[in-house]
């Protein structure tokens, strides 16, 4: 069974320009990633600040390896400090 993630990023209000620049580069690579079969940037329509990324992977053991790999390593490194808040959820089909 596939696992979905919704991640929620809120970057702070001065740094947004920069939080959505680092999390563009991420598309790219992680789209690339073994298991990954999608990888979906959103932005909120009220609230700018608020970006989602909605994944879909082939496991959760392929998801935690991207999780663990360079690229997450290197945003995080890079938005220090410019993120408010980002909360992950965990989702399998229920039906």
């Amino acid at each position: 069974m596939t696992l979905v993630i919704n991640a929620h990023i809120h970057a702070v209000a001065e740094k947004r320009d920069l939080v959505m620049a680092e999390l563009d580069l991420l598309l790219a690579p992680t789209r690339a990633e073994k298991g990954c079969i999608s990888y979906i940037l959103y932005q909120d329509n009220l609230d700018p600040n608020h970006f989602m990324f909605q994944e879909e992977w082939e496991s959760r053991e392929l998801w935690q390896d991207h999780m663990q790999g360079p690229g997450l390593q290197r945003w995080s490194a890079k938005t220090a400090g410019a993120v408010a808040e980002f909360t992950l959820y965990e989702m399998t089909e229920a039906g």
